[in-house]
């Protein structure tokens, strides 16, 4: 079996063994030297500083060697594809870094006085006009953290609004398609999430929202694209229906990769509208942060955007936080500076081509639903957008389950999709090769992706038994759970 995938991106090569740095270095060994001192020692006291860390000893080339061995046991996207469905790990492109670590910007002082930071927000200002043109919302913010507070940010606009016209409402409505923090969002801001059902072609129907939308629900939530990788066709008739009874359509904007410069969603209903710059803009995604969701809204809900406001006057460019319906600050000084750096030079560098970014995006995935089709169940056979959503019925019945296909496909070279999200869908493998990957490693994946549907058949103890070429082979995931173990 091994012989059968010797030519793919796995390697069975040298691959070092690496134990703990409690495990290494002896008693007394040194990794620097200091200077010379020019005062007496004198002893910490023992009821102050206690027995202290237990650091090891360790020379320069031990710690050297350490963390170089365990860089070669990490996997990212700039080692190879990485087709996570919903998170859309893109390249970023270096030059981005370049431009975030430039002097003036990286060593810059958030409590800097406007007079020193003209440069900065000037940048702000310019990002914020650029957001609100690609999605057609032309109020933006860029203070939001991460996707997941631009949704709150957004509900907390939601609250604002109503409150403001004199309203009590109680609901939001969230689509089964939508992005999994949605309901969170909105019972954080004291709503009660309805569950909208999609219909048969996995998008909306209008009568399902018109059948639950009422006086007392402030709006619904749309993912669009949504999680199934489709676009909701009906979102105009959708808008309308909740307009009508006075709510607002919040869109959740994580997956804007697949229709910048295509769709203006301003123009098809959405009021408010956040942006995840780690999925769209290409800004590092991962590791912890730091992220960005600015939020995107109509004039009509300017008024309640967070403060302070980057805002231009004459040719100064201040920080402004008199506006009295403001929802208030969500972030420390004015968001994270540098992940927002990062995307106005990726905005920059592309230009109209972002249309293009967004079309390879969606012809990709495209790309790989048509080729793999016939190896696994499509459960919604109709063009996506930049995500494509297999499921594991045709191998379960040689008991091959989707967790065997993605670890499988580790021993192939390629970090495993996103598996059983969305919910919606049962045995869930969902595929995102963004826009960056080339059609050469999109047909290594796709023959890597068809050989495993074949293995499934001939051999699926194989699969069990994966993966074999790795580091660490397959773990007892519900032991972990069940009893971690936090050593070191």
């Amino acid at each position: 079996m091994k012989d059968q995938i010797k030519d793919k991106m796995g390697t069975t090569g040298l691959i070092f063994n690496e134990p703990l740095l409690w495990e290494k270095g002896s008693p007394g060994r040194k990794g620097l030297s200091l200077p010379r001192r020019d005062v007496e020692e004198a002893p910490l006291d023992d009821a102050l500083a206690g027995d202290g860390p237990d650091f090891p000893d360790l020379s320069e080339l031990d710690v050297v060697r350490h963390f170089t061995k365990l860089s070669q046991w990490n996997f990212g996207v700039d080692s190879g594809m990485y087709p996570l469905g919903s998170c859309t790990m893109k390249y970023n492109p270096k030059t981005n870094e370049r431009q975030a670590s430039i002097p003036g910007f990286a060593g810059a002082h958030p409590l800097l006085p406007e007079s020193l930071s003209q440069g900065a927000l000037e940048l702000m200002h310019d990002l914020q006009g650029y957001l609100g043109e690609i999605t057609g919302l032309p109020a933006v913010t860029l203070q939001p953290a991460a996707g997941s507070q631009g949704e709150l940010t957004g509900m907390l606009i939601f609250a604002a609004y109503h409150k403001n016209k004199g309203q009590q409402r109680t609901k939001v409505l969230i689509p089964d398609t939508a992005h999994g923090t949605n309901p969170a969002s909105a019972a954080l801001c004291g709503f009660k999430a309805v569950g909208v059902k999609s219909g048969p072609e996995g998008i909306l129907l209008p009568e399902s929202v018109a059948e639950l939308m009422d006086e007392d629900t402030a709006g619904i939530m749309i993912t669009n694209p949504n999680t199934l990788g489709l676009f909701e066709d009906n979102i105009r008739q959708v808008a309308d229906i909740v307009h009508q009874k006075g709510g607002l359509v919040y869109g959740d904007g994580a997956n804007m990769n697949a229709a910048m410069g295509i769709v203006n969603f301003g123009d098809i209903g959405v009021d408010v509208m956040h942006l995840n710059l780690h999925k769209t803009m290409s800004t590092p995604h991962g590791g912890g942060g730091p992220g960005a969701g600015p939020v995107c809204v109509t004039p009509e809900l300017d008024p309640f955007l967070p403060v302070p406001r980057v805002v231009k006057d004459g040719k100064v460019y201040r920080l402004v936080e008199d506006y009295p319906l403001s929802v208030g600050k969500v972030h420390a000084f004015y968001g994270n500076f540098s992940i927002l750096l990062r995307a106005y030079s990726y905005i920059l560098s592309l230009g109209k081509d972002l249309k293009t970014a967004s079309q390879y995006a969606v012809l990709n995935a495209n790309y790989i639903k048509e080729k793999l089709k016939s190896h696994y169940h499509l459960p919604y056979d109709r063009p996506c957008m930049h995500e494509c959503v297999f499921t594991d019925k045709h191998q379960q019945e040689h008991h091959v389950a989707t967790l065997d296909i993605a670890k499988r496909l580790m021993d192939h070279g390629f970090h495993p999709p996103t598996i059983y999200f969305p919910l919606v869908v049962s045995g869930a493998i969902m595929i995102e090769p963004t826009e960056s990957e080339s059609k050469e490693t999109l047909d290594q994946f796709i023959d890597a992706m068809g050989q495993i549907a074949r293995e499934a058949l001939e051999c699926p103890e194989c699969l069990h038994e994966s993966p074999q070429f790795p580091k660490v082979r397959r773990l007892d995931e519900t032991a972990a759970a069940r009893n971690p173990c936090l050593k070191g």
